[in-house]
């Protein structure tokens, strides 16, 4: 166990609270060869350096989803590093909830998870530069910008393969990416009609659903993607969906 915790190497720069948390965790993940259920518990402890950090980078005070999605938006972390955060803390809720328990995990798998928040925080702790600044700040043109950004990565990127015909918890996937592409699209193009929009909030519930769920690198990077871009295309609309 030793060796498969040895590229797990504390950030310097993080405060006290962020280094206790990052430390116990995988030192929970060395002793989880004695102890099965510290792998799972070793995970959900890592969860507490990750919020701290995010709290601290976005300057918001919001739930741990919130955070990683606003994090992915301003290009602070990738979206497959954002899609992995995010299953750890679908696990963490559904500890909570008492849907699993602490055997949830192997070692293997809880090394996986815990390693991606060592490498969000080291990510997070890096001097912000001009290009975050401005990719942070979520008012003006920026979520326009991002939107047609993220709209030719997608258009450029194939769909995952192995994924055709299958659907996660009733929603079908080809189905939810062509209803997305098409609402962006006529985002871009002019805006949304008000069936539109409901579709589009309707779309975006699904994803936040399924991305969590989806193991497949590639596949929860893809999808990731098309929940950013669904969010940022219904960001004008926001007060209008409340009422």
């Amino acid at each position: 166990m030793h060796a498969l915790v040895a590229d797990l190497v504390l950030p310097g720069d993080a405060s006290m609270y962020v280094m206790s948390a990052m430390e116990t965790s995988r030192e929970l993940i060395r002793h989880s060869y004695y102890r099965y259920e510290f792998a799972t518990v070793a995970v959900m402890h890592s969860l507490f350096a990750l919020e701290h950090v995010l709290a601290e980078r976005l300057a918001v005070d919001n739930p741990l989803q919130d955070l990683i999605e606003r994090a992915t938006d301003a290009g602070l972390i990738a979206a497959e590093l954002a899609a992995e955060l995010d299953r750890s803390r679908l696990l963490r809720d559904k500890l909570t909830q008492g849907a699993v328990t602490s055997a949830a995990l192997g070692p293997a798998r809880a090394i996986d998870m815990v390693r991606a928040v060592f490498d969000a925080v080291s990510l997070l702790l890096r001097p912000p530069s001009e290009a975050e600044a401005a990719a942070a700040d979520m008012s003006g043109a920026q979520p326009v910008e991002r939107l047609v950004r993220l709209w030719e990565e997608h258009r450029r990127a194939l769909f995952p393969a192995s994924f055709r015909g299958v659907d996660i918890e009733g929603v079908e996937l080809i189905l939810l990416d062509a209803d997305v592409a098409g609402l962006v699209q006529r985002e871009l193009n002019g805006g949304l009609d008000n069936g539109g929009i409901a579709i589009l909030w309707a779309c975006i519930a699904d994803l936040d659903k399924i991305v969590p769920l989806i193991n497949e690198e590639y596949c929860a990077s893809y999808f990731t993607r098309l929940r950013t871009m669904a969010k940022l295309a219904a960001a004008r609309y926001t007060p209008a969906a409340a009422t």
